[in-house]
């Protein structure tokens, strides 16, 4: 299991559970990005922090989410 901060790449979240990447959708739809060829660019160079600043959502409840996700599959 990775650590999850503001500083975490997408990218090495989706390596250690690729499942995230279709669970991301169903939390907040902005995330369907993600499976597109722009997202596909974008994924590579996200962090949680630039994550939080496109979906709107606070850094926290970014890492809270991804950590239940973990937790709870």
């Amino acid at each position: 299991m990775i650590e999850i901060n503001e500083n975490t790449r997408l990218t090495d979240i989706l390596d250690e559970y690729p499942w995230i990447k279709d669970e991301l959708p169903k939390i907040d739809k902005k995330f369907k990005l993600l499976k597109t060829p722009i997202g596909k660019v974008m994924m590579r160079k996200a962090d949680v922090s630039e994550m939080s600043r496109r979906s709107g959502m606070s850094v926290d409840e970014i890492i809270s989410m991804l950590n239940n996700l973990i937790k709870n599959h």
